[in-house]
């Protein structure tokens, strides 16, 4: 294994080594949206299917716009110059900071700046960037008031022309409101935590996320913990969603041709699942070691056309074997290595898993786009009624940017994911991470309709107005025969319908405040009248938001 990583590690670097990779965090939407409206007008081209992208590629991008400036409207010439402001040290290739953004001097090689708020050093090697996280939440409805307050600092920093490194760390608190479940069925995040109420009566956790990478001409490798999303989509993706907690992974993205781009991952999964051999009792407690889980992904992206993006890719949930060699090369289709390597029963092969994503941005103003989860399929029973249940999920929508009218965004989409899919019936092998789905946000058996109304009529300024319709069949455990032919939403266990308004301003980068009101009626439907009591309600919605309710939220936020 060292002779391996040595090995790559020496082909990479000996390569023409020339930028460096810290990646944009996929919480920073303000960012990602302008780009995914740029691309979507013809103006610049993304491969949008994979996320996060790297401070140095987005200002790349943003360099792009900039000689075609003419072609942009007032606010979005403004957007431009703001984002161009705080990409200064990925654009900047003299070793000095520039003027203009520092409140303080020591010297010409230290900024302390205001906008972007932090503090920054850059000379001829090195350049590093501390910044601040803060930030409150507050919500309230008739079931009460929820406040969640966070704060910490992040840095990143260049070594060289290769070597990129940051690091986030953030303490988070809530008061006595529990709104964080693997069960629950919400976009949050999910974060881990020991107890579910400290002795103050609220839920402290903690999140830290980092990486080094090494770049070279035409792609990057890196040691991550963080979070990614592989699959276009404007409301939670089917494929990897990135709301589990963030954990370690290699990533490995290539781009040797413009019509070309691959990217893989292998991660280290957080199973949860007991490995009783090697518990052991210690003093007056139990030491509870848990299975290693791993998964590895890829994913081939083909342009064939300038605004057409074709990409496949499998990946692979794998535990009880330890890190595998076969898995940590990179081009394989991962189902086939598992039958030359476990073959012997069904019990001893791993989980395996296939998708496709679609993207066209050849219309102006118009994204098309759809994806394809594909679980397990068997085109014998495809189109068996009795039999047929395939678990695969699907995505598909559009988004049309200004048009008819200039800043305004109008989004539609739906998904559908059958029965059983993402499920696994050995444990250690689901398509989870600290029992949070890889996938859809609304796991199996679950349909969603999405629509929003988006404008930003000045720079910074965004108001948004969405309508969500999410339901939840029945819950099946998957483990025999009897999941052929089950029937997708047969029994409506759980609905979600949700209105809501938002308006958000960024007053300086990474700098929000936000308010905003919804409507939601979040409602259990009874089987056959045989289960009630609010079974469905309380596994997949927080007290919180259970019930129809009328919710106000103000905020403000300070990094990501």
């Amino acid at each position: 294994m060292k002779k391996f990583v040595f090995i790559c590690l020496t082909i990479f670097t000996c390569n023409s080594l020339y930028s460096q990779e810290v990646f944009e965090h996929i919480s920073n939407t303000s960012i990602y949206n302008f780009l995914d409206e740029l691309a979507t007008l013809k103006i610049i081209t993304i491969n949008s299917v994979v996320k996060p992208y790297s401070r140095v590629f987005i200002a790349e991008k943003l360099s792009e716009v900039k000689l075609v400036e003419s072609e942009l409207n007032i606010r979005q010439k403004n957007e431009l110059d703001f984002y161009l402001k705080n990409y200064r040290l990925e654009l900047d290739k003299n070793k000095k900071i520039k003027k203009d953004i520092d409140i303080y001097r020591k010297d010409s090689l230290l900024s302390l700046s205001v906008n972007p708020l932090g503090f920054y050093y850059k000379d001829k090697v090195f350049t590093l960037a501390v910044r601040p996280i803060y930030g409150m939440d507050l919500k309230y409805n008739k079931n009460g008031t929820l406040f969640h307050r966070w704060g910490g600092a992040e840095a990143y920093g260049y070594i060289g022309k290769h070597i990129a490194a940051y690091v986030s760390l953030r303490d988070n608190s809530y008061n006595n409101k529990k709104i964080i479940s693997p069960t629950y069925l919400t976009k949050e995040g999910g974060m881990p935590y020991k107890n579910e109420y400290d002795t103050r009566g609220g839920i402290d956790y903690s999140e830290t996320r980092g990486g080094i990478i090494i770049s070279f001409k035409w792609g990057s490798l890196g040691l991550i913990k963080d979070h990614f999303i592989w699959g276009n989509n404007y409301n939670g993706s089917n494929i990897f969603s990135g709301r589990t907690p963030s954990f370690a992974h290699i990533r490995l993205q290539l781009k040797p041709v413009k019509w070309f781009e691959f990217n893989y991952v292998h991660g280290w999964l957080i199973s949860e699942v007991a490995d009783s051999s090697r518990t052991y009792n210690y003093g007056s407690g139990t030491r509870e070691v848990m299975r290693g889980k791993y998964l590895a992904a890829n994913m081939f992206t083909i342009r064939p056309w300038k605004n057409l993006s074709f990409s496949f890719g499998n990946s692979i949930i794998y535990s009880d074997i330890g890190v595998q060699a076969v898995y940590l090369i990179p081009f394989l289709f991962y189902k086939s290595a598992d039958h030359t390597y476990n073959s012997t029963s069904n019990f001893a092969g791993q989980n395996s898993q296939m998708f496709i994503d679609i993207s066209s941005r050849q219309i102006k103003h118009l994204h098309l786009y759809a994806s394809l989860f594909v679980d397990e399929i068997g085109l014998k029973r495809m189109f068996d009624k009795e039999q047929q249940t395939n678990f695969i999920s699907i995505k598909a929508g559009f988004h049309l940017v200004d048009f008819p009218l200039q800043n305004l965004a109008l989004t539609f989409e739906y998904t559908r994911t059958n029965p059983y899919t993402y499920q696994h019936f050995i444990p250690s092998t689901t398509f989870e991470s600290n029992h949070y789905s890889l996938g859809s946000y609304l796991r199996d058996n679950a349909q969603e309709i999405y629509c929003a109304v988006s404008a930003i009529p000045i720079r910074g300024l965004k108001l948004n107005t969405s309508l969500t319709l999410a339901q939840k069949g029945n819950y099946y455990i998957y483990g025999n025969s009897s999941a052929m032919g089950t029937p997708f939403l047969k029994d409506k266990t759980w609905s979600n319908l949700t209105i809501a308004i938002d308006a958000s301003y960024e007053i300086i980068y990474n700098c929000y405040v936000y308010i905003g009101y919804s409507y939601s009626d979040i409602k259990e439907y009874d089987i056959n009248g045989k289960i009630s009591g609010g079974f469905f309600l309380n596994r997949y919605t927080p007290e919180f938001y259970q019930g129809k309710n009328h919710t106000l939220t103000a905020g403000i936020n300070v990094g990501f």
